[in-house]
C-alpha cells in the first residue's frame, strides 16, 4: 500500500508491463479470496461453544436478546446504550442463521473497507500501485490480527471504521459524510474526535453533522433506555469502568496500560487524563497537518490511532486504525522506507510474544505492544510530507559494485539482483526475532504440537541413523561421548561451548557485517535465512531423537542431566521445545555459515583460523554433549550450502569491491533500488542528496544481466 511512484520501461520477464501487472493483480486477488475462504472455514468448523463468544453476549441464554433488564447488569457488553439498541436486530438474525449471516457480512465489510481505503491513498499514486493497492489491502485486512478476532469471536468492531471512510471518501457532500461518522461515533464515542479533524481542517458542514448525529442518537438511546444510559454515561464514566477486567492484557488503550502497570484510584486517573489530553493535542494537530498536505486517509489513521489511545477501553478487535497507518511514509533513505510499513504489518498480524522475548524485562512493552505502535503513529512518526524532496524519490544508498553473474540465467530473480545497501537496523530486528518465533514455533508443531507425540517415530528414526552410521563405520557418538565425560574440565568445556555460542557468534557476525560491511551483509544473511528455512523443513519431514534421547544406547547426557524415559515428557525442557529436531543440526548449520562468512571476508590469516575453528569445535561439542548424531552434521552442512546456493541463483554473485568514499558519507550509486522497484525516470535529484557515481561504464555493471 506504500504509494512509490515507480517509473522506467524495464521489464525483468520480458512481458508486457500491462501484462505483467494484471498477472500479479490477478495473483493478488486470487490469495484475498483464499485467505477469505480460510478465515470463513476456521470459524465455521470451531465448535459452536467456542466460536462467536462475544455474539454469545447477545444471543446466548444470558445475553442481549434474552435478558430482562439492563445490559450492564453483567460484565459482558460493554457497548454504548444505542450499539445495544441498534445492533439487536441484527443479533436476532444472527441467532437466527447460526453466525453464518454474521460471518460473511463481516467479511463483505472486509472487503469494503479494503476497496474503500485503496481509493483514498494519497495522490499521486502510479497506475501500478493504483491497481494493486485494492488486493494488497484486503490481503492485510484478513491477515490482521483485529479482523481475525473480530470474525472469531463475533464482533461489531468493523462498523465504526468502515463508517468513518465511508464518510471521507465514499459518500458525496459534507453533511452526509457526517452522518455516517456521527453514527459511528454512537457506536464507539471516541470517533468523535474526526469532528474536530472536520473543524481544523476547514470542513465545519461535515464537523457540525458528526456532532448533531452522535446527540440524536445517543438521545434516541437515552429515550428508549434512560437506565442503561444512565448506567453507561454517568456511572460508568462513558464506559470507563465496564468489562470484567478492564486492567487487562487485551484493553490496549492507556487506561488499561496504567491499570495493568498497578496504578489505581485518583492517581491513575489523573495520569490518564492528563495524557489523553496531550495525546488529542499532539495527534490531532499532526492529523490537521497531514490533511491539508493532501494525506486525508493517513490523518484518519492518525485519528483514529488517536482513539485508541484514549478510549477507556480499547479491545485488540478495535485496532484497525493502526493497520491504516501504513500509508504514511517515513524515511528520507531508499533503505529506510519500508521500516515502518512493515513494523506496522508485524504488529497487526503477529501475537505479541512473537515480535519480543518472553521476558519479565521487557513484559510491559510486548503487553501493551499495539498501544505503542498506535501512540508512535499517533505522535512521534516522522511521515513525509507531499512536499518534501525525497516523499517521490528516496536516497539510494549503495555501498557496492554489482558483481556479474556467470551465467545469463543467474538471477532467476531478476527484478531481486544483489542489492548494495544498508537495510533498515529495526526491520532487520524485527524480522530476525519473528523468524525466531516462527523457527521456535515449526520445531515444536513439527510433532503435533507435544514433544510426546513425535516420540515414537522420533526414536524410530534415530534407530535408521545409527544403522546407517554402522555401516559407514562413523557411529563414533558413544565413544566420544563417553570420553569425554571422563576429563571433567573437556566436559564443562564442550557444555559451555553448546550452550553458549550457538547463538552468540552468528549474532556478532551479522552484528559486524551491518556495521563494517553492509553491502555484503544482505549476502550472508539471505543464505542463513534460506539454510533456517531449509532445515525447518527437515525438522518437519525427519522428526529425529538425539542420541541423548535413545533409551536403550547408553549416552550420557552432559547438558541437561539424567531424563526420565518413564514419562511422556523428559522433564521440564522437552516440555518447552521440541527435542526431535535433530536433522539437520543449525548448532553445526549456523557455525559453518559463520566459518565460511569469516574465511570469505575477514582481511587477516588469523581471523580466517579463528573463522575456521568454530565449526570444528562446534561439531565436537555437538556430538560430545550426546545432541546430535554424526549425520546431522551432515545434514546441517547440506542446508547451508543449499541456502548460500539458493542466495546465488535467485539474486546473483556476491557484491564486488566496495566503494571507496569519504569518512561518514553514504554513496548512491546507478545500482537498482534496495526495495527491487525501478526508479522513476526524469526525476529531478533530492535536495541534500549524495552525489551519484555513474557507472554505466563499468565493464561489470555491464555483464550484469537483465
Amino acid at each position: 500500500m506504500a504509494n512509490v511512484e515507480h517509473g522506467g520501461p524495464g521489464n525483468a520477464f520480458g512481458s508486457p508491463p500491462n501484462a505483467r501487472i494484471g498477472a500479479v493483480r490477478a495473483a493478488l486477488w486470487l490469495i484475498a479470496a483464499v485467505l477469505a475462504l480460510r478465515q470463513l472455514i476456521v470459524v465455521l468448523r470451531t465448535p459452536e461453544g467456542d466460536r462467536l463468544t462475544d455474539l454469545e453476549t447477545w444471543i446466548g441464554p444470558d445475553g442481549v436478546l434474552h435478558v430482562n433488564g439492563s445490559f450492564y447488569d453483567t460484565d459482558k457488553f460493554t457497548g454504548t446504550p444505542f450499539a445495544g439498541l441498534v445492533l439487536k436486530p441484527f443479533s436476532r438474525a444472527a441467532e437466527q442463521a447460526l453466525g453464518w449471516g454474521w460471518t460473511f457480512g463481516t467479511l463483505t465489510l472486509v472487503v469494503v473497507l479494503g476497496l474503500v481505503a485503496a481509493r483514498a491513498l494519497p495522490q499521486p499514486v502510479s497506475r501500478r500501485t493504483s491497481l494493486l493497492a485494492a488486493p494488497v489491502a484486503i490481503c492485510l485486512l484478513m491477515l490482521s490480527l483485529p479482523v481475525r478476532n473480530t470474525l472469531y469471536l463475533g464482533q461489531t468492531s468493523i462498523i465504526p471504521v468502515l463508517l468513518v471512510l465511508l464518510g471521507c471518501f465514499a459518500v458525496r457532500g459534507e453533511r452526509a459524510g457526517g452522518i455516517l461518522i456521527g453514527i459511528g461515533a454512537a457506536l464507539q464515542p471516541t470517533v468523535l474526535l474526526f469532528a474536530a479533524l472536520f473543524w481544523f481542517t476547514g470542513r465545519r458542514r461535515a464537523s457540525l453533522s458528526t456532532g448533531a448525529t452522535f446527540l440524536a442518537c445517543t438521545a434516541l438511546a437515552w429515550a428508549a433506555m434512560p437506565h442503561d444510559s444512565w448506567t453507561y454515561w454517568i456511572h460508568h464514566l462513558a464506559g470507563a469502568g465496564l468489562g470484567a477486567n478492564p486492567g487487562g492484557l487485551a484493553n490496549q488503550s492507556l487506561h488499561g496500560a496504567l491499570l495493568g502497570l498497578g496504578l489505581e484510584g485518583p492517581l491513575e486517573i489523573g495520569l490518564f487524563v492528563a495524557l489523553g489530553v496531550a495525546v488529542v493535542g499532539l495527534g490531532l494537530r499532526r492529523a490537521v497537518r497531514y490533511a491539508k498536505d493532501g494525506q486525508l486517509l493517513l490523518a484518519v489513521a492518525i485519528t483514529g490511532c488517536v482513539a485508541v489511545a484514549v478510549s477507556p477501553t480499547t479491545w485488540q478487535h478495535q485496532l484497525l486504525w493502526v493497520l491504516l497507518a501504513v500509508v504514511g511514509r517515513v524515511g528520507k533513505k531508499q533503505s529506510d522506507r519500508y521500516m515502518w510499513p512493515v513494523a506496522v504489518v508485524l504488529v497487526s498480524t503477529l501475537p505479541a510474544k512473537m515480535m519480543l522475548p518472553n521476558m519479565p524485562v521487557v513484559e510491559p512493552i510486548r503487553d501493551n505492544i499495539v498501544l505503542i505502535a498506535a501512540l508512535a503513529a499517533a505522535t512521534v512518526v516522522p511521515f513525509l510530507s507531499r512536499s518534501a524532496p525525497t516523499y517521490q524519490t528516496p536516497v539510494p544508498t549503495d555501498y557496492a559494485r554489482p558483481a556479474p553473474a556467470r551465467w545469463s540465467w543467474v538471477p532467476l530473480l531478476p527484478f531481486w539482483r544483489r542489492v548494495t545497501t544498508r537495510p533498515n537496523l529495526l526491520l532487520e530486528l524485527l524480522l530476525i526475532r519473528v523468524g525466531y518465533s516462527a523457527y521456535q514455533q515449526a520445531r515444536l508443531a513439527a510433532t503435533g504440537g507435544t514433544n510426546s507425540g513425535g516420540r515414537a517415530t522420533a526414536e524410530r528414526h534415530g534407530e535408521q541413523i545409527h544403522s546407517i552410521e554402522q555401516f559407514l563405520h562413523i557411529d563414533i557418538e558413544h565413544w566420544i561421548n563417553h570420553a569425554v565425560v571422563k576429563v571433567g574440565w573437556l566436559e564443562e568445556f564442550f557444555n559451555f561451548y553448546y550452550t553458549s555460542f550457538h547463538f552468540v557468534v552468528p549474532l556478532t557476525v551479522l552484528g559486524v557485517l551491518y556495521a563494517r560491511r553492509p553491502a555484503d551483509y544482505r549476502w550472508a544473511r539471505s543464505a542463513l535465512g534460506f539454510a533456517t528455512i531449509l532445515a525447518l523443513v527437515g525438522f518437519w519431514l525427519y522428526p529425529l531423537a538425539p542420541p541423548r534421547l535413545m533409551p536403550d544406547l547408553g549416552f550420557i547426557d552432559t547438558v541437561h542431566g539424567v531424563q526420565d524415559f518413564t514419562k511422556p515428557e523428559y522433564g521440564t525442557l522437552t516440555a518447552l521445545t521440541n527435542q526431535y529436531a535433530a536433522m539437520p543440526s543449525l548448532h553445526f548449520g549456523w557455525s559453518l555459515w559463520c566459518g565460511v562468512v569469516i574465511v570469505a571476508l575477514a582481511p587477516k590469516w588469523w581471523m580466517k583460523a579463528l573463522g575456521l575453528l568454530h565449526p570444528l569445535f562446534t561439531v565436537s561439542a555437538i556430538v560430545a554433549t550426546g545432541n546430535h548424531w554424526i549425520l546431522d552434521a551432515v545434514g546441517g552442512a547440506a542446508v547451508v550450502g543449499a541456502g548460500f546456493g539458493l542466495g546465488y541463483l535467485l539474486a546473483g554473485p556476491r557484491v564486488g569491491r566496495t566503494l571507496k568514499v569519504a569518512s561518514g558519507a553514504e554513496p548512491a550509486t546507478g545500482a537498482e533500488p534496495a526495495t527491487g522497484a525501478e526508479p522513476a525516470t526524469g526525476a529531478a535529484p533530492a535536495t541534500g542528496a549524495k552525489p551519484v557515481i555513474d557507472m554505466s561504464k563499468d565493464p561489470a555493471r555491464d555483464r550484469t544481466p537483465s
